[in-house]
C-alpha cells in the first residue's frame, strides 16, 4: 500500500462518518416529522457542508502527487478532515433537550460552528499548497484575498445573531458552491 493510499483510508473513514451524520439527521427529520422545529438557514448549511465534505473528499486526490510524506503532513490533512466532520457533527447534536428547535440550537452554537469553518478556509490555503505549486497557481490571484475575506465573514457570522445576514451568507456560498460546480474540470 502507498502512503497515500494509506492516508485516504483514514481520511476517507473520517468524511464518511462526518457524511452519515449528516444523512442520519436529514433522515431523522424525514422520519419524525415535526418532533422538532426546522430552522431553513440550518437545513441550507447541512446542505452546503454536504457538498463541501464530499468536494473536499475528492479534490484530495490530487494528493496522490506528494511523493514525500511526513508526519506533519499527514497530520495536517487528518486535522482538514477532522474538522470538516466536527462541522458535519456540529449541525445535528445527538439531542435538542434544552432548544427550542433547530433555530435556537444553531444560533447557540454559532461561535462553534463558524470558528470550525475559519480554521477550514484557513488550512484550505495550506491544502492548496500541498498540491503543488501549478495547482496553486491555478486558483488564479483572487484565491488568497477570497480565501481571508470569507474568514472574515465565518468571523462575522460567528458573532452575529442576525438572520439576514445568516441567510443571505448560506445562500450566497450555496450559489458560489453551485457556479463552482458547473465550471469545475
Amino acid at each position: 500500500m502507498e502512503m497515500f493510499e494509506y492516508v485516504a483510508v483514514l481520511t476517507s473513514i473520517i468524511m464518511g462518518l462526518g457524511i452519515a451524520h449528516l444523512l442520519q439527521g436529514a433522515a431523522r427529520l424525514i422520519q419524525h416529522p415535526g418532533q422538532d422545529r426546522v430552522y431553513w438557514v440550518h437545513l441550507a448549511w447541512v446542505v452546503y457542508s454536504f457538498f463541501w465534505a464530499i468536494f473536499w473528499w475528492w479534490f484530495e486526490f490530487q494528493l496522490v502527487q506528494v511523493e514525500v510524506w511526513t508526519f506533519p503532513l499527514y497530520l495536517f490533512v487528518i486535522l482538514y478532515a477532522v474538522l470538516i466532520y466536527m462541522v458535519c457533527a456540529l449541525l445535528f447534536p445527538l439531542s435538542l433537550a434544552g432548544y427550542d428547535g433547530f433555530k435556537d440550537y444553531f444560533l447557540s452554537r454559532r461561535a462553534w460552528f463558524f470558528g470550525l469553518w475559519v480554521l477550514i478556509v484557513l488550512l484550505d490555503i495550506g491544502d492548496s499548497w500541498l498540491k503543488g505549486a501549478e495547482h496553486f497557481a491555478s486558483l488564479g490571484p483572487r484565491y488568497i484575498p477570497i480565501q481571508i475575506g470569507l474568514a472574515a465573514l465565518f468571523v462575522v457570522a460567528g458573532r452575529t445573531r442576525n438572520e439576514r445576514f445568516h441567510a443571505f451568507f448560506v445562500v450566497s456560498l450555496l450559489v458560489g458552491q453551485l457556479v463552482s460546480l458547473t465550471t469545475a474540470n
